[in-house]
Parts: structure tokens; C-alpha cells; sequence
């Protein structure tokens, strides 16, 4: 993993984000190197884990991001071109379940180890 994929990591971390899984998309899609799926408690939980994770992308230089979702916080979508982020409560996540587009067994998609 790179700085950015263990900044993100280590920011869901100190937020107590949930059911946390990294997936490897290097040499597998040209739309980003890398996703993370994630889940809050809570609309309060998720746009905290959100705020926190924009400042600190901001304070590590990585200020130019794209950002979908904030004001409901159902599901929140960071886009910082190398990772992509979905933070989601657990619901909409089981009712989209994007994670399924990759397959559960695949050597790609691991528990993010934190």
C-alpha cells in the first residue's frame, strides 16, 4: 500500500469506522489504483468520518478531491484520484453492495489490516 492508501486507512481507523475493506485495483482498472469501502453508525458517524478525512487529505497535501454525499450522509463518496472512498451507513451499504462488483473471493479484496 502507498502513503495515501495508509493515511486513509489509519484516519477510518482513529474514527472507529466499520466492516473497513481495501481493495487492490492496481493494473486492474484505469478509474483509480485503489478502493475503500467503509461504514459509520450513524448520518453523524458517517459525516464525521467524512470531515475528518478531507482535513486531514488537505493537510497532507492531497487537497484536490472530489466529494459526493455530504449532506445526507447516507453514503459518501471520495474520490482523490489515485483512491476512491465510499463511506456508507450499514444499510444503504448492504442495499448497494458494491462490493459485490468485485468478487468476494478474489486475491484483490482484503480486510483492510489497520
Amino acid at each position: 500500500m502507498d502513503a495515501l492508501e495508509n493515511l486513509i486507512l489509519a484516519k477510518l481507523d482513529d474514527d472507529k469506522a466499520q466492516d473497513v475493506v481495501f481493495i487492490d485495483l492496481k493494473g486492474k482498472s484505469a478509474v483509480a489504483d485503489g478502493l475503500i469501502v467503509a461504514s459509520g453508525r450513524s448520518h453523524r458517524h458517517v459525516g464525521a468520518m467524512a470531515d475528518h478525512l478531507l482535513r486531514a487529505l488537505k493537510d497532507e497535501g492531497y487537497g484536490r478531491v472530489r466529494v459526493e454525499g455530504l449532506p445526507h450522509c447516507d453514503w459518501v463518496l471520495i474520490d482523490t484520484g489515485d483512491v476512491i472512498v465510499h463511506l456508507f451507513r450499514p444499510e444503504v451499504r448492504s442495499f448497494y453492495n458494491i462490493e459485490k462488483i468485485w468478487s468476494v473471493d478474489s486475491p484483490h479484496r482484503t480486510p483492510a489490516a489497520m
